[in-house]
């Protein structure tokens, strides 16, 4: 199928298109999201995000502009995004925000980890088991797969629905 007909059959919300592009650019764009350090998601995170994008905006692809450009493109403006909010948060002076005693310090600790530990019950029951294990005791995509079955691909879907809920909590509280 040529590049413009790839296109139209995508805009045109045609599954099996979109399990074929899935299919044909899964491991190239994992591989260019391996090119960067993130501290919090992974390569999968944001080859989901990717995918995701490119479902909810098919309207917006361009049949005159080649396909792989396109998604190349939303991969990386989506890690450059990311990567822009990181630096963000990691260049904060810190002594802004030293707290008088240190036991409040830990006050404070304690209480993000218990609306963690509350956003994460709120998940539906294998996300929460697979982010658990994943965020929390750092089990690599491979390792969680083995344990409960499912494919590694199956596996980042359930962790990138997870963050993204977390994350929405997180901005509404």
């Amino acid at each position: 199928m040529d590049n413009k007909k790839f296109i139209l059959s995508l805009k045109k919300g045609n599954e099996a298109s979109f399990k074929q592009a899935y299919l044909n650019y899964y491991d190239k764009l994992i591989n260019i999201a391996k090119r960067f350090n993130f501290t919090v998601l992974t390569p999968q995170d944001f080859v989901q995000e990717t995918f995701l994008r490119l479902y909810n905006k098919k309207e917006l692809l361009n049949e005159d502009v080649l396909f792989d450009k396109q998604l190349f493109t939303i991969c990386k403006n989506i890690i450059i995004n990311h990567v822009n909010r990181e630096n963000k948060i990691i260049q904060l002076d810190p002594s802004q925000f030293q707290p008088e005693h240190e036991d409040s310090e830990t006050g404070i600790f304690e209480e993000r980890q218990e609306k963690l530990q509350t956003f994460i019950n709120q998940l539906p029951e294998q996300q929460q088991k697979i982010f658990t294990l994943h965020k929390l005791e750092n089990l690599s995509y491979k390792e969680i797969a083995a344990i409960t079955d499912l494919s590694e691909k199956t596996i980042a879907n359930h962790i990138y629905l997870a963050s993204k809920f977390i994350r929405k909590k997180v901005e509404d509280h």
